[in-house]
């Protein structure tokens, strides 16, 4: 995991070294100003003499003055560090997500990717400033500060070995309460996003059911549990300072009970005996101590929270595309002839059933095919593994005659449009989202793209055509109209093979006739397979193919799969009463 996140440092890492070197030498300095104020005292307070007063004064602002400077340094580059660290974390999760297959993506949600991008990042930013801050100035300052300590005075400095293993044992059961909490928020924030955005996508089926109550009420309760998980981890967490504070305040009272016998001891001439200076040098380094420990506490406590944030980073970093390249790929789609060879498909290896059994079909390229089933009966699953956004998982599905699992994957994707049954329209202009097909393509291409897919009219009655704003998922245009759209922007790749999936099922059926018509006249050597729920969308295609439960049923023309295809036969005959119209 640490190795998975280190990768993203980058350009980060001089920056890094460089904030811990300026760390170790602000503990330094701030190990050297209790010696400092000790000389004073003892050497120029305690005897009157003014020049060892100027003289340790002048080395006291010189730390203090060194201190400042690198703390304020290492502060500004370790804030610039984190950030920049971040940003690559960010950047290299959203392009690993980019090279996802169909059935990496179904392993994460989108709620749960977008936890990931936000929350989990900023967490890891924030504990990486610390750890590359109070992580280092910590431990050094303790370290130093004992050594010096022991030096003054060994008796008074074994408070300190005392003190710190409790305190240790206090903090690491803290931590251990905390940690399986922490764990647990961080999934009910996937929860909580998931439902955020399925509130926003779907808010006008929301308002038309009247479920705002509902909604709001699933948000409030996992809101509230969420906010328990928190209440409770800070609860703990809480416990961290006041528990320090009072070994803080112990170690002082029992320092200057100790220390004041010291004092009168050396007067005595004991073997134990300490000045005033060393006194307040050791006040100092108590304090030091402490805060040292209180850092190292607030660093265990921010790693506490981010070590959930890392483990679910490092998993979409280290999450491998299911579909890759060949070695040597074959770069050219000549034609847009398909077939499938006894293919098998499962969406994981250990499904019950196969989505797809023994499929074995010919397609010749320009041909016109429609595919008719009921809801389940895999036909989305069939076409998806035309361009690879699945692979078979038994069988050979070939292309002009070559496995496409043999093809450039940008080659073949680009030979193959596909409009999903769930398109998305993006934020931007009409042309904007038409140039997702062909980034080069002239007016007059788009043009020639919209009149096939019959959009050129209505977007030529917007008042800015073609550079007509659309919303994010195309809420400012109808359902038909957004599937005109994609259907447009697909022609636009100039495909060998094109897949509309269910993507007319929003058009009047004249209007679906008109695209058909299209197709059949101006595109004539592209493949075209036609998914549809309506006969009348396919009932003129080369061929037809049923399928049920993910087998092929039957294939053949409209007029042949009338007398030998009941499930098509009583599709067909109840569409036929439906709208009224005959064979």
């Amino acid at each position: 995991m640490i190795k998975t996140l280190a990768k993203s440092l980058r350009e980060h890492k001089k920056g890094s070294v460089f904030t811990i070197l300026l760390s170790i030498l602000e503990a330094a300095f701030e190990i050297l100003i209790p010696l400092c104020m000790a000389e004073v005292i003892d050497k120029g307070i305690d005897l009157g003499n003014m020049s060892a007063v100027w003289k340790y004064g002048i080395a006291l602002l010189i730390f203090a003055a060194l201190q400042l400077f690198t703390g304020v340094l290492s502060a500004h580059i370790a804030a610039k560090t984190s950030v920049g660290f971040s940003a690559n974390l960010r950047q290299d999760m959203y392009d690993n997500v980019q090279t996802f297959a169909f059935s990496n993506i179904d392993k994460f949600s989108t709620a749960s990717i977008v936890t990931r991008l936000t929350t989990d990042v900023t967490n890891i930013q924030n504990a990486y400033q610390m750890l590359i801050r109070m992580a280092i100035r910590g431990p050094v300052m303790l370290v130093f500060s004992m050594i010096v300590s022991f030096r003054i005075n060994s008796t008074v400095a074994l408070i300190f070995l005392v003190v710190i293993p409790i305190m240790a044992i206090l903090l690491l059961w803290i931590i251990r309460k905390v940690n399986p909490i922490f764990n647990r928020v961080f999934h009910t924030y996937d929860e909580l996003n998931n439902v955020v955005q399925e509130n926003v996508l779907g808010i006008r089926v929301v308002k038309s059911f009247n479920r705002e109550d509902c909604e709001i009420s699933k948000f409030k309760g996992i809101s509230k549990s969420i906010y328990n998980d928190f209440a409770k981890g800070e609860r703990l967490l809480a416990f961290n300072s006041p528990v320090m504070q009072f070994f803080m305040y112990a170690c002082m009272i029992l320092i200057s009970w100790i220390g004041a016998k010291a004092i009168v001891a050396s007067g005595n001439n004991a073997a134990w005996g300490m000045t005033t200076g060393d006194l307040t040098a050791l006040f100092s380094y108590a304090t030091q101590i402490l805060i040292s420990l209180m850092m190292l506490s607030m660093v265990f406590a921010m790693i506490t929270i981010s070590i959930a944030s890392a483990r679910r980073i490092a998993e979409i970093l280290d999450e491998k595309t299911d579909i890759e390249n060949p070695a040597d790929p074959e770069m050219t789609v000549k034609d847009g002839s398909i077939c499938f060879e006894g293919v098998d498909f499962a969406y994981t290896s250990k499904a019950d059933k196969k989505v797809l059994d023994n499929i074995n079909l010919s397609i010749s390229s320009g041909e016109i095919v429609g595919i008719i089933g009921g809801t389940g009966s895999s036909k989305s699953s069939l076409v998806q593994l035309i361009p690879r956004l699945y692979d078979v998982t038994g069988g050979r599905l070939t292309l002009e005659g070559i496995d496409v699992r043999k093809y450039d994957l940008d080659t073949l994707r680009n030979a193959v449009a596909m409009v999903l049954q769930k398109n998305e329209l993006f934020s931007g202009t009409i042309k904007e989202n038409l140039h997702w097909g062909n980034e080069n393509a002239t007016d007059e291409e788009i043009e020639h793209a919209c009149r096939l897919a019959q959009a050129h009219e209505f977007i030529q009655a917007f008042p800015d055509k073609y550079d007509t704003h659309i919303e994010q998922g195309g809420t400012n245009v109808s359902g038909g109209q957004k599937q005109r759209l994609c259907i447009a922007r697909a022609l636009l790749k100039k495909p060998k093979v094109l897949i509309l999936d269910d993507s007319t099922s929003a058009v009047d059926t004249k209007t679906d006739a008109s695209i058909q018509k299209s197709f059949a006249e101006y595109i004539p050597d592209t493949t075209k397979i036609i998914i549809a729920q309506r006969v009348s969308s396919v009932q003129h295609a080369d061929q037809i193919i049923v399928l049920d439960d993910g087998k092929v049923i039957a294939v053949g023309k409209h007029t042949e799969l009338l007398k030998n295809c009941d499930i098509y036969r009583e599709v067909f005959e109840s569409q036929k009463k439906g709208d009224g119209s005959s064979e």
